[in-house]
């Protein structure tokens, strides 16, 4: 009956635009994002809750499957010159954009000249994208033809293609991006699996399914849902009761206020949902850690051994033991996670819990912790439990620190702008790469038109950093990674807290919610009985 009464709701929300429709018996996957959604232009996707939305209505060039392996989307197929630079792309034919009064047939097919323009938008000052870093390298984007695409770099860089698998790459049209402008992440087209129907601030989006989309599973046309329907309720709780009682179809990563709930201290799934419920633990290429801001005013952080013993006070596996039911693994090492190349637990500098160490190293900075005022971390409420933990054992060692609870949205302009000391923050790899991870400390990559939000700056890792993206020799390469995520442990600018593990609640009606260990969240495929 709860079922029947959410789907009645959703008929009226939609009455008018798509009144012909009986939603009655209609499949609708329903998830939670506690964020929100600030926009749905894939050149501003930058957070997990806009990559998920975008994910479902734009494609690129090339995307990735399950196994982290570079798969044709738009490109049918592509060839790499000998010396590395040149990609040429053989585009699709039969691939359109949504609807929209704004094409003169009510639609078009995508050509090469649209991935030219959506390339150079990206990279474009005026549009002021935080993704214009992905093409820092490339020289020049031409569209041979309607169904060739080529794309010239400056120097070669190995993980190339995995990088225009980000939703960043995505194609967007000339005429409508033009004509909407600003508004244009507002009301966005594309040619995703599924089209924007409505978005009401603060309370929810509607995604329909697209019935022209490209993709076929065994000659089946994709996508099997007819909906997807995204809520925006703040609290986590609040969203863990609508999942409970069937409003939503699935959950994702551990809260503190249901963890316990749901999983036992060993990480398994409590017995009395063990019947309904299916829980999903993948790989997951991301790096939880606090930034520090290494220009700040703040006297004590500018001390590097100050700096070390932070990252040596903390117990980071009996914080994943107790806080993380044991989901996820002590960042020992560096930033690079374990799954990669370039990690190794035998890197030449990483943190173990040694509090003895903490305090000689305080000791050795010279600093008076009587008199320097308190660190504070900021964070938001979903991790206020962890930076709590910190904060104990900071203290433990004698140094004072507050931990300061923010809006999501908050924090992110704090990052931006370099407004926030030590900040809780991840790292969810855009590709497969350890450069990716590595690209958050290279000097030309500052905040707010890079990832570097540590303002970390060494002209040994940058020349380092400049010869992973160019060596193609993968065991170079992985040798050169880990000597510079290395050079940043030493340094300290960041504090590495557990590499983590997408985890995945959803009931046992949903089929084929797969993914892979960048956390994608994919639907064409899913389908609900």
């Amino acid at each position: 009956m709860k079922n029947f009464i959410y789907i009645c709701f959703l008929t009226i929300v939609l009455a008018g635009c798509h009144s012909e429709l009986d939603y009655e018996g209609k499949s609708i996957f329903r998830y939670n994002e506690p964020s929100g959604i600030s926009t749905l232009d894939p050149a501003f996707a930058k957070e997990q809750s806009i990559i998920w939305a975008v994910n479902q209505m734009f494609n690129g060039l090339v995307q990735m499957d399950n196994d982290l392996n570079v798969m044709p989307c738009i490109a049918k197929s592509w060839a790499i010159s000998n010396d590395g630079l040149t990609y040429t792309f053989a585009l699709r034919d039969d691939v359109f954009f949504h609807d929209s009064e704004q094409f003169k047939n009510g639609s078009r097919a995508v050509d090469a000249q649209d991935f030219k323009f959506s390339f150079e938008r990206l990279i474009s000052t005026e549009t002021a994208a935080p993704g214009a870093w992905v093409f820092q390298k490339v020289k020049a984007f031409n569209a041979t033809n309607d169904s060739t695409f080529t794309i010239i770099l400056k120097e070669p860089f190995t993980p190339f293609l995995g990088l225009l698998t980000m939703k960043y790459c995505s194609v967007v049209p000339q005429e409508i991006v033009e004509t909407l402008g600003d508004q244009f992440g507002r009301n966005p087209i594309g040619t995703g699996p599924f089209k924007m129907k409505l978005w009401v601030d603060n309370e929810k989006l509607v995604l329909l399914k697209n019935d022209n989309y490209f993709e076929n599973e065994n000659g089946t046309q994709l996508p099997f849902l007819d909906a997807v329907a995204i809520s925006f309720i703040p609290d986590q709780q609040s969203a863990f009761l609508e999942f409970s009682k069937g409003n939503l179809d699935f959950i994702s990563g551990l809260d503190a206020g249901y963890k316990d709930e749901l999983l036992k201290a060993d990480g398994s799934i409590q017995p009395a949902y063990a019947n309904r419920l299916t829980l999903n633990t993948l790989p997951y290429l991301n790096t939880e850690y606090l930034g520090i801001n290494m220009q700040s005013t703040h006297p004590a952080l500018q001390n590097l051994k100050f700096r070390q013993a932070l990252n040596f006070a903390i117990n980071k596996e009996e914080m994943v033991k107790y806080l993380r039911n044991n989901i996820g693994t002590a960042a020992q090492a560096g930033m690079v996670p374990n799954g990669l190349p370039g990690f190794s637990k035998k890197a030449e500098y990483g943190y173990s819990y040694h509090s003895d160490k903490a305090k000689a190293l305080i000791k050795e900075s010279q600093l008076d912790l009587k008199t320097i005022p308190p660190l504070e971390i900021v964070t938001t409420a979903n991790y206020r439990d962890l930076c709590e933990y910190v904060q104990n054992a900071w203290q433990k060692v004698g140094i004072p620190v507050n931990v300061n609870v923010v809006p999501s949205s908050h924090l992110r302009e704090l990052k931006a702008n370099g407004e926030a000391d030590v900040f809780r923050a991840s790292w969810i790899a855009d590709y497969p790469d350890a450069e990716n991870y590595l690209s958050m400390f290279y000097t030309d990559n500052f905040t707010p038109n890079g990832p570097n939000y540590t303002f970390f700056s060494d002209s040994t890792f940058d020349s380092k950093y400049q010869d992973v993206r160019r060596n193609v020799d993968e065991q170079k390469r992985k040798m050169l990674s880990i000597s510079c995520d290395s050079l940043v442990m030493y340094q300290a600018p960041v504090i590495p807290l557990f590499y983590d593990q997408a985890i995945r609640f959803y009931h046992n009606s949903i089929q084929n919610l797969e993914g892979n260990a960048l956390n994608l969240l994919e639907l064409k495929n899913v389908k609900k009985l």
